[in-house]
């Protein structure tokens, strides 16, 4: 190997160069950026000049701005001027078997002249094979190493030797790329499968001219298609006898081939700054921010906020020397540990407040540039001891630091485990201390940061793994299973191990295993491990686990997204097997959810939400919420956004809280919140009230703890009346002397870069920035009439006129900015897409208040002039510029201006018009009017749309101008090359300027005296003369005329006819509809013609709703057959009875309210008709209640003009308590404007409620009718609403058109079934019907379509019999709702007829052991605060029931004498009662026939007996906490049966058995003579080829030794097995063994014992 100056020692057809001569070649390079087609404009750099070699010689820069290929390079004189210094000194490189090796060059040669160089070494890398002419390598390049091909072939003729060597640099081992911004995205490798964005590909072409000793390159070529194209061109000129001479300097080995980034890094492609005094510079745009952003922000503010953040970045750190409000929020943007270390030192020297470092810290470490510096300089700044005192910066700098480990680790592959130590150790002494909050914030800080080398660590954790974990709370656990997440990224097999191991275990808490069911699929398990999860599954216990999982898996099979293709193919295959067994679980149970969309074109775009409900039986609301949005933008993912939250503290501190009166129901304590919170103080300090955490693309930044501290200081502030008093006079205090002051941040929200090299040398960059900078500037000041006293109270408030006025300018302006092209230091040249928002949003107005007088004024001040609330610009273009002629930068539009203007002139035709003259002849004899339109193909859309307040005296204008190259392809990229405006004006409408526009409401008494404008209602009928009333109610009284002829006759005739008559409206059959008709035919004789005609007319439309009707369950209408399947075939035939086509609502109201005869029994038809002209008379009796009754409110919005013209709206609102009608009319001030709008509500019965809202001149041009009414669906109680309208705008028609399309769409993905029924016309009607307590089936029927959905699972219970009874003696209707809810969720259980019916609503009937004691229901926590116990004799068919709570028993038994109760041990007469304990907290009642105990302050809601049923209410709180025969009350109904020892029961006799409080000795008092045993199965058994004895492993009830069974039941238990010939000492461990098998055997009810232990 030797340093040569560009020499090829190539053998055979390799390039000779001669020592001591140079070779002189005219060298040209061309970089161009921008859209393939013609015509549009481009950006680019161009190089020409001789290359010695080694040397540049007359080199010349051009650089490009304009259309292509019609525009010239334009030189840059003074750039090449400025380089030529540089391009003049010589550069070594060594050169063996043509590959390049290292560079030399002097530290004068910038690296970005360097990489020119390598643009030009790298046409000399050849690689040539002696034997072959056709082969592919892995070359090393200036691009990296990537895949080559190589094809030689010889001209002989021309004694010529042609090599194309081809280069795909999109196959490449090592890539040369630098990603600035990506660290949190993840590379989706299936998304990229599908369509690759970033492709690139180089061809070089070379012809040698063979010599003696080799061959000498007289042309080499290359064409490169990247995102930019690249053109280079080499031709030999001549060779020279002189070489050339190195110069006088230090020669520094300068890297390799391969390509050196530079400043590039840093340099940002926004701007160009040529830096000559940094100091000076950055004070300079420092007081441009202060001084053009005081007011509002400026539209540039962010271009100059990136400005300075980009000085920043090129100042050393020693000129850094002052700060700011503006200075302080860029100093993050810097991106270096230059951020870093000045937020360090200004918080260590104080010069900043620890919410200034919070903020800027958060920035800071998600925006450095992560590198091992980097890393150890945050561990400094976090660990410090004044950092870990402020428990809030703590907090921010923990997670921050986790997430900069996560970016470093992502960018280097072998991520050392001592970046990460310093969290170990922290997690180490937290452990260490038991401390729960440490270790939770350890293992946050762990899970962002995603390291390999924290699984054992959290493994610690995790039960099963650690020995730690049984101390800890399920939350921590929790934690520490989600920490796994990141670490999935790298280590997939070893967390889907450790995932899999925590879901199977049924041990485990659910919460916690749902989690670990989440971290699974987040590793992308394979077919065979989800189809082991689905088995596993079958033989789930816990309902929440198998419903979570299940959810999940169903809706990953809908999921479109590629990188979850494999596993939503899997779990497709695994809901098939699981949907018969888990496809109707409510949402009483956790859930799963999951949608999203993918796009497979040039952009690869998608978006994914996934929703997490964890429920629990103990909670109303989930006891987790976890809400998250993923994205997907070409070949790349994020978790953008997600959110979580815990409420399982604040739930049991809300359900434990006491009630002052035990007995009152469970709503009331719902209703004292505030006094459940100030209970707090019993409670532990380490657990929290709830929680809340946000994260950012996967990291979390934040998070909160809701505990007792927090809880206590809202208390004290919200009911301590000093602190409260005090609060609220420092605010008032502060408005009277007038506030004034300013608030702005600016913000660097994203910088995303990729940066690679191209093979001219200079780097090509795709990059997106956004900006932001927002202020606001506040002025308010208070007067108080009369001014507060001294002793200031709050309740003076209500008698103070209070007056403020208030001036508040938001203004915010946001830049974003997407650039492709050439990114230098010294040059640039890229086409530039720019997009930014303005937007100001001034308020100033005047208000007073007067609260006793019910007085409320607004007064707004209108914008001046001309205001722009909102401002959006969008523009492509082609720009260059260079750092040494900044104002000869050239910009372009990507889209001419000539090129818009030609193509809006163009029209579209169709090939088949250009080529013959057939459309012609088709509409050769049709009018000109009748003939299509020809649409015209514009590039330009200009849009304005106004709309005209003329009462407000102002106009809002929107208006969009676009003009983009859509028309040259039709694609997303081309769509936003162009030019965009959005803007949003609001301006007077007139010459005469509007003063103020007022607000102003009055409510009470005083409400007439603000009426400006006379109210007048027109009837609709006036101008018609109608003077016997509208067609409507003529038409209903020759009805009701009719109708009460036909009872007449039908009352004289024969008692057997009435009756059938009767029975003929009833039955709506066809035979009674044929009766119906004669009897109509009879009527139709004596009257008119036209009465008979509308009879017969009746009488059809009747048969037609009779054979709907009969139909009844036996089958759903023809019309829907051809619909969607409804549900399965499993479905319930109470749900089938509900059909979508009938519809037919039973009414409650029918025959309410009407006026009647006391036995007088009333046909239903015209009961109806009664009802409805009883509705359209009332309308009609009082039209306008404020002739009768005076406005209850009074609302006045109107705009104050100096010429007093009124103009604005009146609101009135009027109340008719007595006949509970509500009307509000809404009326135009303006003198000669009739507009009225008037709504009129009222109350029919306590079953139907109607509206009716009328507007237009006079209320008479619109009109639609609202009803709302109950009855029955069939035998199912249903609600039904009705939306008719007769005539409404055609605004509202063509945008209700324009929704209908979409909801059938919308309707089939929320799984509602469609059929096509010519409904009404002008009518929606909408019904809901309860077929259960926890399922709905919804009707809606449309014009056009009606869509249904039977049987919808809801996730609570609907309050239906006994719970709806007894709520109807509350007065209050919103205590009536609470307590029906309340009631209908509740846990009971109920014992009758030796059947117990569970918390869990299982029934099974046990066999009740005689004269033991059984346990029905029991705190099962340490506390033991009750125990509900049952005993029966044999002498007694009745139970006996004793419940010891607090510091009583109380017996209670019966017999033929009734209820006979004791209280520890004293009879209690029931006559005396209610008995009520010395603590209050316990009610005995008498309730019905029965009595009832209340003691909710122990958990105990109600408990009921009445000789015959025990019925057991416990309290929410107590839910998943109790044990018995009646169970947890948690709603997993497959673990009904557990034993005390919490062992899982397979029999209900032997589950009953095992709650039976055995005997010690047949002397005992409680006369039973029963223990629990292991039993030896009394047969031989083989097991494994082994004979053996077995003993049960469930306690088997058997009588005492000196006692023997009366009476037996068999009973089934499982058995362990021990060889015969071993000893068993402890019968009792048996129960602790495995199963080995099961058996029946006899167990032991009743026993009769021997006169020795008499």
């Amino acid at each position: 190997m030797k340093a040569i100056v560009l020499a090829l020692t190539l053998a055979l057809v390799a390039p000779d160069f001669a020592t001591g001569k140079t070779y002189v070649y005219q060298y040209e390079a061309l970089l161009q950026g921008g859209l393939p087609e013609e015509g549009l404009a481009r950006a680019g750099v161009k190089i020409v000049s001789k290359v010695l070699i080694s040397q540049l010689k007359e080199p010349q820069l051009f650089q490009y701005t304009g259309v292509w290929p019609r525009d010239e390079f334009s030189p840059a004189a003074k750039l090449t001027q400025a380089l030529a210094a540089q391009f003049r000194i010589p550069v070594k490189f060594e050169y063996v078997s043509g590959v390049v090796g290292k560079l030399f060059a002097p530290a004068e040669v910038s690296e970005t002249i360097l990489n020119i160089h390598r643009g030009i070494l790298n046409i000399l890398q050849l690689n040539i094979k002696k034997t072959q002419n056709v082969y592919e390598l892995q070359e090393a390049g200036s691009q990296g190493v990537c895949k080559t091909d190589y094809v030689i072939s010889e001209d002989t003729k021309a004694e010529r030797i042609h090599v194309i060597k081809s280069k795909d640099l999109g196959n490449c081992q090592k890539r040369v790329m630098a990603d600035i911004g990506m660290a949190y995205t993840e590379t989706c490798v299936q998304c990229q499968q599908k369509n690759k964005n970033l492709r690139g590909a180089a061809t070089y072409s070379y012809v040698m001219k063979p010599t003696q000793s080799g061959a000498l390159i007289m042309e080499a070529a290359l064409t490169g298609a990247a995102q930019m194209k690249a053109r280079q061109l080499m031709t030999f000129v001549e060779a020279q006898n002189d070489p050339v001479q190195p110069i006088q300097a230090d020669y520094l080995a300068r890297g390799s081939l391969q390509y050196e980034f530079a400043s590039e890094l840093l340099q940002t492609p926004i701007q160009l700054i040529k830096v000559t005094n940094a100091q000076a510079q950055i004070e300079e745009i420092l007081n441009h921010l202060v001084k053009n952003n005081a007011g509002e922000v400026h539209e540039d503010a962010p271009l100059k906020f990136v400005e300075l953040a980009q000085l920043l970045r090129m100042a050393k750190y020693e000129t850094i020397n002052k700060f700011g409000r503006w200075f302080l929020d860029t100093v993050p943007a810097i991106g270096t540990q230059v951020a870093l270390r000045f937020i360090k030192e200004k918080f260590l020297a104080g010069e900043v407040t620890v919410i200034e470092t919070a903020q800027a810290l958060l920035a800071a470490l998600h925006l450095v540039e992560a590198n091992l510096d980097t890393v150890n300089l945050a561990a400094s700044v976090v660990l410090n001891a004044k950092t870990q005192s402020h428990p809030i910066l703590r907090e921010i700098a923990m997670l921050g630091y986790g997430s900069l480990v996560f970016k470093f680790c992502t960018e280097h592959q072998n991520c050392p485990a001592d970046v990460i130590k310093p969290i170990h150790d922290f997690a180490a002494e937290a452990i260490s201390k038991a401390n729960v909050a440490e270790i939770a914030l350890a293992m946050k800080v762990l899970g962002n940061a995603g390291h390999p080398a924290s699984i054992k660590p959290i493994m610690k954790l995790l039960p099963g793994f650690g020995s730690t974990a049984a101390a800890l709370p399920v939350k921590v656990q929790v934690d520490a299973v989600v920490a796994l997440r990141h670490i999935a990224k790298r280590e997939q097999r070893r967390v889907q191990d450790i995932a899999l191991q925590l879901f199977l275990d049924r041990d485990l808490h659910p919460e916690l295993r749902m989690a670990a069911c989440v971290v699974l699929f987040k590793t992308k398990p394979s077919i065979g491990l989800v189809s082991t999860i689905a088995a596993a599954l079958q033989k789930e216990k816990s309902l929440q686990v198998a419903s979570f999982t299940y959810s999940h898996m169903k809706a990953l099979t809908r999921s479109t997204a590629p990188d979850l293709a494999q596993v939503a193919a899997a779990c497709n295959v695994a809901i098939k097997i699981l949907s018969p067994k888990f496809d109707r679980l409510s949402y009483r149970f956790s859930k799963a959810i999951h949608l999203d969309f993918f796009t497979v074109d040039r952009l690869m775009a998608g978006a994914a939400t996934t929703a997490y409900f964890i429920n629990d039986a103990a909670t109303i609301l989930p006891r987790a919420v976890v809400a998250k949005v993923r994205a997907y933008m070409v070949g790349a993912a994020a978790d953008v956004f997600e959110i979580g939250v815990r409420t399982e503290g604040i739930q049991e501190a809300l359900m434990k809280e006491r009630a002052a009166d035990a007995g009152a129901d469970r709503i009331s304590r719902m209703r004292r919140i505030l006094n459940a919170l100030t209970n707090w103080k019993p409670l532990p300090t380490s657990q929290p009230l709830g929680s809340v955490y946000l994260k950012l693309f996967g990291q979390e930044i934040a998070f909160a703890n809701i505990d007792k501290d927090i809880i206590e200081r809202a208390i004290q502030l919200a009911t301590g009346a000093a602190a409260q008093h005090e609060l609220w006079k420092t605010v008032l205090n502060t408005l009277q002397s007038g506030a004034d002051f300013q608030i702005s941040k600016s913000l660097l929200t994203s910088e995303v870069r990729r940066i690679f090299p191209t093979s001219v040398g200079f780097p090509m960059e795709l990059s997106l920035y956004s900006a932001a900078v927002a202020a606001a500037t506040v002025k308010a000041k208070a007067t108080l009439t009369p001014p507060p006293r001294e002793n200031f109270q709050l309740a003076q408030l209500k008698n103070t006129d209070i007056q403020l006025q208030a001036h508040i300018a938001p203004s915010i302006a946001v830049h974003k900015i997407a650039v492709m092209g050439v990114n230098t230091a010294i040059i640039q040249a890229a086409i530039v897409a720019k997009a930014k928002v303005h937007n100001v949003l001034p308020l100033k107005f005047n208000a007073r208040v007067h609260i006793a007088q019910g007085h409320f004024k607004i007064e707004a001040l209108p914008l001046q002039a001309h205001g722009r609330l909102l401002d959006l610009q969008m523009e492509a273009v082609a720009m260059s510029r260079n750092v040494e002629n900044l104002s000869g930068a050239k910009i372009t539009p990507v889209l001419p201006e000539h090129l818009a203007a030609q193509l809006s002139r163009e029209r579209f035709t169709s090939r088949a018009d250009a080529d013959s003259k057939s459309s012609e002849r088709i509409y050769e004899n049709v009018s000109d009017e009748k003939r299509p339109k020809q649409n015209d193909v514009s590039a330009r859309m200009d849009k304005k749309w106004c709309v005209t307040m003329a009462n407000l005296g102002q106009q809002a204008c929107a208006k969009i101008t676009s003009q983009n190259a859509g028309f040259v392809r039709n694609s997303p990229l081309y769509k936003l090359i162009g030019e965009y405006s959005v803007t949003l004006d609001v301006k007077p409408v007139s010459d005469e300027a509007v003063e103020k526009i007022e607000i102003e409401l009055q409510v009470g008494q005083n409400a007439a005296s603000k009426i400006i404008k006379r109210i007048t209602i027109k009837d609709d009928n006036t101008d018609k003369g109608n003077r016997g009333g509208t067609p409507v109610v003529l038409k209903l009284k020759k009805i009701l005329e009719t109708e009460r002829t036909q009872n007449l006759r039908k009352s004289s005739n024969s008692s057997s006819s009435s009756s059938s008559s009767r029975r003929s409206g009833q039955n709506r059959s066809s035979s009674s509809s044929s009766s119906s008709s004669s009897s109509s035919s009879s009527s139709s004789s004596s009257g008119s013609s036209s009465s008979s005609s509308r009879n017969n007319s009746k009488n059809r439309k009747s048969k037609r709703t009779s054979s709907s009707s009969s139909s009844g369950s036996r089958k759903v209408a023809g019309a829907w057959s051809n619909g969607r399947s409804v549900s399965s075939s499993s479905s319930s035939s109470r749900i089938s009875k509900v059909r979508p086509n009938s519809c037919l609502l039973m009414k409650h109201h029918t025959e309410e309210n009407l006026p009647k005869k006391k036995e007088e029994k009333q046909p239903r038809g015209l009961a109806d008709t009664r009802l409805i002209l009883m509705t359209v008379s009332f309308f009609k009796q009082s039209r306008f209640l404020g002739d009768s009754v005076p406005p209850a409110a009074v609302v006045i919005i109107r705009a104050v003009r100096g010429n007093d013209k009124r103009q604005g709206y009146q609101i009135a609102a009027y109340m008719d308590k007595a006949d509970v009608r509500v009307q509000v009319i809404m009326a135009a001030l303006a003198e000669n404007d009739n507009w009225k709008m008037c709504a009129d509500g009222i109350q029919l019965s306590m079953h139907k409620v109607m509206a009716k809202i009328r507007w237009g001149e006079e209320c008479q041009d619109y009109a639609t009718v609202i009803q709302a009414e109950t009855g029955l669906l069939g035998s199912h109680p249903a609600v039904q609403m009705k939306l008719n309208w007769k005539k409404i705008p055609r605004a509202v028609k063509r945008y209700a058109r324009m929704i209908s399309e979409y909801i059938p769409g919308a309707a089939l993905m929320a799984g509602f079934s469609e059929g096509r029924h010519r409904n009404s016309k002008r009518q929606i009607k909408l019904t809901v019907a309860s077929t259960s307590a926890r399922t709905l089936s919804v009707i809606l029927k449309t014009p056009r379509m009606t869509m249904y959905k039977l049987a919808q699972a809801i996730p609570i219970a609907l309050p239906f019999g006994a719970a709806a009874a007894r709520a109807e003696v509350e007065q209050n209707i919103a205590n009536r709702i609470y307590y029906m809810f309340a009631e209908a969720n509740t846990a009971k259980c109920i014992v009758a007829d030796d059947t117990v019916t569970t918390f869990n609503n299982r029934r099974y009937s046990p066999e009740v052991p005689s004269s033991c004691h059984q346990v029905l229901a029991q705190d099962c926590t340490t506390e033991l605060k009750f125990v509900v116990l049952m005993k029966k004799d044999e002498t007694s068919e009745k139970p006996h029931i004793i419940v010891k709570v607090a510091q009583i028993d109380v017996d209670w038994s019966a017999d033929d004498n009734g209820l006979h109760m004791k209280v520890n041990g004293m009879d209690v007469p029931t006559v005396k009662l209610p008995y009520e304990h010395s603590t209050g907290s316990i009610i005995i009642r008498q309730n019905g026939d029965g009595l009832s105990l209340y003691a909710p302050g122990q958990g105990l809601h109600e408990v009921y007996y009445d000789g015959n049923i025990l019925r057991i209410e416990v309290e929410d709180w107590m839910k998943g906490k109790v044990c018995g025969l009646c169970g947890k009350a948690d709603g997993e109904v497959r673990q009904e049966y557990q034993a005390p020892s919490g062992r899982q029961i397979m029999s209900a006799v032997s589950f009953g058995h095992s709650w039976v409080l055995a005997a010690e000795s047949c002397r005992d008092a409680s006369e039973c003579r029963l223990r629990q045993e292991s039993v030896m199965l009394d047969k031989p058994v083989t097991l494994h080829g082994q004979a053996s004895k077995c003993y049960s492993t469930e306690p088997v009830l058997q009588c005492l030794p000196e006692c023997k069974p009366v009476k037996t039941t068999p009973v089934t238990v499982g058995f362990h097995c021990v060889p015969a010939g071993s000893r068993v000492n402890n019968l009792v461990s048996m129960w602790e063994k495995t199963e080995d098998l099961r058996d029946t055997l006899d167990a032991h009810v009743s026993c009769r014992c021997t006169e020795n232990c008499a």
